[in-house]
């Protein structure tokens, strides 16, 4: 699914409509954190999978 400009300034309008303009520099932080947490989970997830992995091919040989 491909979001063209038009879909993206449609969606930011109705969220600016639904939020305020006083609201939406505190969500845009919110989300920002958010998502920053989530690649950071993504990243301690993907190391400690491959620290699982390491230890597994240590053990066979």
């Amino acid at each position: 699914m491909r979001l063209g400009t038009l879909e993206i300034l449609a969606i930011l309008g109705i969220v600016l409509l639904v939020f305020g303009p006083t609201q939406l520099p505190k969500l845009t932080k919110m989300f920002g954190k958010s998502v920053k947490s989530f690649k950071e989970g993504v990243e301690e997830d993907k190391s400690t999978a491959d620290k699982g992995t390491e230890d597994g091919d240590k053990k066979e040989d």
